[in-house]
């Protein structure tokens, strides 16, 4: 496939994220933050982002499923996870983070239940879609490169 038709399908695909609200502006700062020096930083970023993700998820569902329901501990968990999906700019993820945490604060189990499937579904759909992002930009790099 051409280098410039690469370019273009990793730039709709980009965009699209944006569009449909997966990612928001803090994206964009991560990406200004890449250079030459660092030219894998945000996947670098991302990566780390879903080894944090893959603990506090754990420990999310293991504060759920292990009762009584220490609301507490769980925002705490939720907080750091809203912090981390936010500072990569994971804006449907980190919306859903503060949903869930709203449950906390009023101790509505079932709320925190039915919320935590949609930040687990919001994070999976993001995590797919970044990981295809992210071979397609590898792929046009290759293509860029002599």
């Amino acid at each position: 496939m051409g280098r410039n038709r690469l370019q273009h399908q990793v730039a709709c695909m980009r965009r699209s994220l944006f569009d449909q609200g997966f990612l928001d502006e803090q994206f964009i700062q991560l990406e200004e933050l890449q250079d030459d020096a660092s030219p894998n930083f945000v996947q670098e970023i991302v990566t780390l982002f879903y080894t944090d993700s893959a603990r506090l998820i754990q420990n999310i569902e293991q504060a759920l499923n292990n009762g009584p329901i220490d609301f507490s501990k769980l925002d705490d968990y939720m907080h750091q996870f809203k912090g981390s999906s936010s500072s990569i700019g994971a804006k449907k993820v980190t919306d859903e983070c503060k949903v869930f945490r709203e449950y906390c604060s009023a101790e509505n189990a079932q709320g925190c239940i039915r919320t935590f499937q949609q930040v687990k579904q919001e994070y999976a759909i993001l995590r797919r879609k970044l990981e295809v992002y992210f071979q397609m930009v590898r792929q046009a790099d290759v293509a860029h490169t002599p």
